[in-house]
């Protein structure tokens, strides 16, 4: 545990360096905010009691006071983002002390992902408080998280995606500040669910003042007008007075104009200066090394040196602010009269639309994808007792030492292993109540899921053959749909017959298999499913208190064994081992619990 505590020391010196900075950065504040304030008053003050006096002294006061109070309001707003920055930057290396200590409650558990008839999440609890996903999710984007829930929801199959996915992982663990800046800059500005569909399909809406072509040439033809009259007036050939009757024409002109402006700006505005913060997060992306493939194919998608992404969002974004400026009604009337300038600045948005758009989805889909990988790196990093997993193209192959659940405190944590390394072949699990058998499936299931994902798992060493994980270990009742528990756990069986007729490779863990029938009907039901598991050869771990399928061991002793979790009862205390053994289970709970409670067991 030394590289633990070694982790822990690093997150805490952030922290401690992070406090001393941001009061500096505090005191900086106040001290700036003072000077401002002095200035403004000093300036006012300076300029009544000289009022008298010639107007070049005025204006010297003037600049004196108010040219440095402007220059530091862009400082004090550039000292406020610093001070945001530095509490983010607290707050998360606060978050990652917990987290190693198991509190996770301050991370995203995607509930919104929670899917019972999925294959595999719902049973292994993937997904909600106290999931896999809220141990590992640390992203800061709507498109990272949708990004890792879908690896989540559908692992990789390919050995070799899963070890190109393995060396992106290892490259980004070390890069603690890399992980760290991407994931305050998309704290920083938190999106909505909304914003990548919304920003999209602006980005496919068509031009509706570029189309014109008249528009597009309206702008250059007002200026050239008012510039003429101008320097007619000066010639002595017209009038100013002609050239103003002219300049507030085009002002009445550009009110045709602005209704439509305003509905795309408030339409699009804001969505428009969420890809600023999108801009810091592309930069990132652009500015880091890379070595491994995965990661070489993210900053593909943000195109190359010579038309950098991030360049071309800041450039959309300047536009947007600049147009903001149209809020300044003396301004923008004088620019309008002078060129229609809200016309001509609505149309260099559209331009850059027309340049750039096509390229945004995949400059979100690369933001994503980065953020994903950031939360892989990011649970390795804070895990380093767990281990890269082996990934073989042998079926069928899934062995692993001390396997243990990565949501169980590490102190406490029983691990166990798994060995299973030909077609067909089944593990049966028989145990007492209690006893660690769901456990244990849900242990296997995991791991064997981060396996296929390319991330690390909690073992000292494990070797997998990745193929379809489909679990049954929680059937629901459904009522919406009338759907009896047994109807649930029959639909998922013929699911899995099905899949395995249509000849997909699965590997297969069920707890309990047929609960919702008699013990007779059960049984015989259960010895006729396995045999057809053997028939149709496939893989998996069945567990149950059902005794008897312990004997299918001698029909199939080379493709089944009995493994099994026994209750241990010492001096009338019930124990608990939780270590998997050869064999099947001896000792039983049920009645000897309900003694100790007080109900009456009649022998």
């Amino acid at each position: 545990m030394e590289a633990l505590e070694k982790i822990k020391e690093i997150y805490q010196n952030i922290i401690s360096t992070s406090e001393l900075n941001l009061n500096k950065v505090q005191r900086r504040i106040y001290h700036i905010g003072s000077i401002r304030l002095l200035l403004f008053v000093g300036g006012i003050v300076g300029i009544i009691y000289f009022r008298e006096m010639e107007w070049p002294v005025i204006a010297a006061i003037a600049v004196i006071a108010f040219v440095p109070f402007l220059i530091l309001i862009k400082y004090h707003n550039r000292l406020f983002y610093k001070k945001e920055y530095l509490e983010k930057k607290i707050e998360i290396n606060e978050q990652e002390l917990k987290a190693i200590e198991y509190d996770i409650s301050s991370f995203d558990g995607g509930k919104e992902f929670i899917n019972s008839e999925h294959l595999y999440t719902y049973d292994l609890d993937i997904f909600g408080d106290r999931s896999l996903f809220q141990l590992v999710n640390r992203t800061s984007t709507e498109m990272g998280k949708n990004e890792l829930a879908a690896w989540f929801n559908c692992h990789l199959k390919k050995k070799e995606e899963i070890e190109e996915r393995q060396k992106g992982v290892e490259e980004l663990t070390p890069e603690l500040k890399f992980r760290q800046r991407f994931r305050i800059q998309g704290l920083l500005y938190q999106g909505k669910m909304a914003d990548k569909k919304e920003i999209i399909d602006w980005a496919k809406s068509p031009s509706y003042f570029r189309s014109r072509k008249i528009l597009r040439v309206l702008p250059a033809i007002v200026l050239s007008i008012n510039i003429i009259s101008i320097l007619l007036a000066i010639a002595g050939i017209s009038t100013f007075s002609l050239a103003g009757v002219v300049f507030v024409a085009f002002i009445v002109l550009s009110f045709t104009f602005t209704q439509k402006i305003t509905r795309i700006q408030t339409m699009y505005g804001k969505k428009m200066q969420i890809l600023a913060t999108y801009a810091q997060l592309i930069q990132l992306i652009e500015n880091q090394h890379v070595n491994s493939k995965v990661l070489q194919e993210v900053k593909e998608l943000v195109g190359t040196d010579k038309k950098a992404a991030s360049q071309s969002i800041k450039r959309l974004s300047s536009l947007m602010h600049a147009l903001d400026q149209r809020n300044n009604m003396l301004m923008a009337g004088i620019l309008n009269g002078l060129m229609l300038w809200e016309l001509k600045q609505i149309m260099q948005i559209e331009a850059w639309r027309e340049e750039c758009a096509g390229d945004l989805p995949q400059w979100l889909e690369a933001i994503g994808k980065m953020d994903a990988y950031c939360s892989l790196a990011t649970f390795a990093y804070n895990h380093p007792h767990f281990i890269i997993p082996t990934i073989t193209d042998s079926p069928f192959h899934v062995t692993a030492n001390a396997l243990g659940h990565p949501l169980m405190n590490r102190e406490k944590c029983v691990r166990n292993d798994i060995e299973m390394g030909k077609r067909p072949y089944f593990i049966i699990i028989t145990g007492a109540n209690m006893a660690g058998k769901s456990t244990y499936l849900r242990t296997v299931g995991v791991n064997y899921l981060l396996a296929c994902m390319g991330a690390p798992v909690y073992a000292t060493e494990m070797t997998v053959y990745p193929t379809k994980l489909v679990t049954s270990l929680r059937t629901t009742d459904s009522l919406s749909d009338n759907e009896s528990y047994f109807f649930a756990e029959l639909k998922r069986l013929k699911l899995i017959i099905n899949m395995l007729e249509n000849k997909e490779e699965l590997f297969i863990i069920l707890d309990e298999i047929l609960k919702g029938t008699n013990s007779m009907d059960k049984q015989k039901g259960s010895i006729a499913l396995i045999k057809q598991f053997m028939m149709l050869q496939t893989n998996g771990i069945i567990a149950t208190h059902d005794l008897l399928l312990g004997s299918l061991a001698d029909l199939y002793p080379d493709n089944i064994k009995n493994y099994r979790f026994e209750a241990d009862i010492k001096n009338n205390e019930l124990t608990f081992s939780y270590q998997l053994r050869e064999g099947v289970a001896q000792n039983m709970n049920a009645c000897f619990l309900m003694k100790k409670m007080g109900i009456a067991v009649v022998d």
